[in-house]
């Protein structure tokens, strides 16, 4: 999943690469690197991260708060009449230093962090918070941009400039500009509540998945699980201090695979419970409260704006624009899943009832008997294909795929500079050689990760006012299955799909062609963003890709037929529980974000009494619960995490555009796919985007068939 660094205001790192736009007022303190340039014909002008301390973040936010506020002040008071230049490009460039430093600092503090960071985050939140404040609550700035807002028709400004005029506008009455002094004062405290509070939970969550361990001292517990697993979970043990036992914890890549090949069923529940169960365990990490404080908060902020719920104020930007859609959208495609997920138990049931007569079978169950299922059923055995996704193959697969489509080529780079080890950087080149973007990746699991895959970027793209393309520095981060002693890493099947996934992202990122930087990239609707990165998902499991990248890592053989077959036969197996899973999530966040009511709530017998009402079957639990749920509270996704599967229905469809060539590598649709979305970034109407490439409104019935829900 992707994970977006929403710095508003923030503007463009022109300062880093030798390019000014405005005045800048830089401090020269060579020893902070933040003060620095950072272009030279060596490291593309990404951050020097060999030579930043953590000593460095605060005075260079503390700087960069105020040349902002300074550069946002000199817009606000210009004694011209306003125009589109002086005051919303000026505007959308302020804040190079702070775009600069808060995308580093943020991009570490998710993949490296530690308890000097996180100390900094927590102080450096209500500065940032006072900050955004300030800009959005200017009474003269606002006056400047709503009357340009009022006269845009007369403005003649490009598509693009009015979209940017737009949004801002829009932005800044959202975030208060044109509330009364005392509702302006209340929405400050609440702004400044949620940062620390959305802090809170995150750094909980990652307490939580890093202070988990169980350690197994009798082998015979291990049963069914592979060699390379086991060899892996007593290097952990080894790792932590108690060699000779066998370490397994609630990163993904040591307790997914117990949950599928693990005998011992005991194991297998205490490693589930403990994953769902993340800040609900009545301790120190606890978010219980901190949920009901954020729900209580954005209420309360969505009432000042003129909203009635908190969805409402949200889905206004996207979209569905409304909660009604929404529930609509989601009660269309639950009904089907659903009923697929409880045909697929009833399997499971029978199966399992083979080995325990008489038990029930339970969510920790669930992926161990689907694993027998589609070895008895399929004769394929998910173990037996990881030798053939390494991870530097499959990697190079994607980047494959993406030549094919869209005409660039990647080129690795050594001697960048990088934040850890497993760091490896990409230069991204057009057709024609010249340069796209640098591509940073960063695929494996550690304790300063948090958990899940994401996108960012160090740098957005942009155009400067003389016509030069300012070339984005863009980020994959995972949590992938790592190497084992002298194996290379070897992926699942789920690992190989989230790879094209995020790489899609990136591609949103690194392709993006737009003038203004707050329009880049990843800049759309919330329920629009996933297109990109999922339709790359279609392309990892058809045969022509598999033949591109799936080697055996020992004897360098291609994928067998057989193999391919049989991946081909179980494209539905499994769907069902695949798509609950996420809508159950879906209908969760919405319920939460519908409530009309201060009133404090049990966290568990909501989510108990939301699930109810669905109609979740008991074998299975939402993806994410309450009080884990890092795309909706830390995250952006609060009343959007059903865009997943609206974007499923927008992905379908567009891999059909593929489908219907003959070709699924067809460069000429690759390339309207990239002109008419990648490089679009939020510079149209996502609806107006998506027909310009499609010629229609999207059409269910491509993802209903992809996921097996209908015929």
């Amino acid at each position: 999943m992707k994970k977006v660094i929403f710095i508003l205001m923030a503007g463009f790192i022109l300062a880093s690469c030798g390019v000014t736009e405005g005045e800048q007022r830089v401090v020269e303190i060579h020893e902070n690197p933040f003060f620095n340039e950072w272009c030279n014909s060596v490291n593309y002008g990404a951050p020097p991260f060999e030579q930043i301390e953590n000593r460095h973040f605060m005075p260079a936010f503390e700087e960069a708060v105020r040349q902002q506020a300074a550069e946002v002040e000199a817009i606000a008071n210009n004694t011209r009449r306003p125009t589109f230049a002086n005051t919303i490009v000026a505007l959308d460039f302020t804040g190079a230093l702070l775009e600069k430093v808060s995308l580093v600092f943020s991009n570490l503090n998710s993949a490296e962090t530690n308890d000097e960071l996180q100390q900094i985050a927590r102080d450096i939140s209500p500065m940032l918070s006072e900050h955004r404040d300030n800009i959005f609550m200017n009474d003269d700035l606002f006056r400047r941009i709503e009357r340009l807002y009022n006269r845009r028709a007369r403005l003649r400004l490009t598509g693009e400039q009015n979209r940017l005029l737009e949004n801002y506008y829009r932005d800044f009455v959202r975030r208060g500009a044109a509330l009364n002094d005392d509702d302006k004062e209340r929405m400050r405290e609440i702004n400044t509540e949620l940062g620390m509070l959305v802090l809170a939970f995150q750094q909980n969550v990652l307490a939580e998945t890093n202070s988990f361990q169980r350690f197994v001292t009798n082998r015979a517990e291990l049963a069914g699980l592979t060699p390379g697993i086991i060899q892996s979970a007593a290097e952990a043990a080894a790792a932590a201090g108690r060699p000779g036992t066998w370490l397994f914890t609630i990163h993904k890549p040591s307790f997914i695979p117990v949950l599928q090949y693990g005998e011992n069923r005991e194991l297998r529940r205490e490693l589930f419970t403990a994953f769902i169960n993340q800040g609900n365990n009545d301790n120190e990490h606890d978010n219980k409260d901190i949920v009901n404080q954020i729900v209580r908060l954005r209420i309360e902020r969505a009432r000042l704006l003129g909203f009635e719920t908190h969805a409402d104020y949200i889905l206004v930007e996207t979209m569905a624009k409304t909660p009604e859609r929404v529930l609509s959208f989601l009660e269309e495609v639950w009904r089907p899943a659903v009923a697929k997920a409880a045909r697929e138990a009833e399997e499971l049931q029978a199966l399992m009832h083979r080995d325990l007569p008489g038990e029930a079978l339970q969510p920790w169950d669930w992926w161990f008997y689907t694993e027998r299922l589609r070895l008895e059923r399929y004769n394929l055995d998910e173990g037996a294909l990881r030798p053939y996704f390494k991870a530097d193959n499959v990697l190079q697969g994607a980047f494959d795929v993406s030549t094919a489509l869209f005409g660039i080529t990647f080129e690795r780079l050594e001697g960048m500079p990088i934040y850890h080890p497993d760091v490896e950087v990409f230069r991204v080149n057009d057709y024609d050689g010249s340069l796209l973007g640098i591509l940073y990746i960063d695929h494996f699991p550690r304790a300063g990760k948090r958990h899940g895959a994401w996108m960012s970027s160090y740098r957005r793209q942009s155009v400067t006012s003389d016509g030069k393309r300012i070339f984005p520095i863009v980020t994959n981060v995972g949590n992938y299955s790592p190497p084992v002693g002298d194996k290379p890493a070897l992926l699942s099947m789920s690992d190989v799909k989230t790879l094209f996934h995020e790489l899609g992202h990136g591609l949103h990122g690194l392709l993006s062609n737009v003038n203004y930087p707050s329009l880049a990239g990843t800049s759309v609707p919330r329920d629009f963003v996933e297109l990109p990165s999922q339709v790359m998902e279609h392309w990892a499991f058809q045969p022509e890709v598999l033949r591109m990248y799936a080697f055996h890592y020992e004897t360098g053989e291609v994928i067998p037929d057989e193999l391919i077959e049989k991946i081909q036969k179980t494209r539905t197996f499994n769907q069902g529980f695949g798509r609950t899973e996420v809508l159950a999530s879906a209908w969760l966040d919405m319920d939460i974000h519908m409530r009309n009511t201060t009133d404090e709530f049990d966290v568990n017998e909501f989510e108990k009494a939301s699930m109810e009402r669905a109609g979740l079957i008991p074998e299975i639990v939402p993806r994410w619960r309450t009080t884990k749920f890092m795309h909706i509270f830390p995250l952006m996704y609060s009343a959007g995490y059903y865009s997943y599967t609206w974007s499923a229905v927008l992905d379908a469809d567009a891999f059909q555009a593929f489908v219907e060539t003959g070709d699924i590598l067809d460069r000429e649709i690759g390339m309207r796919f990239r002109r008419e979305i990648l490089e679009r970034g939020g510079s149209e109407d996502a609806m107006l985007m998506w027909l310009n490439f499609r010629g229609a409104e999207p059409n269910p019935i491509y993802f209903m068939r992809n996921v097996g829900l209908v015929k």
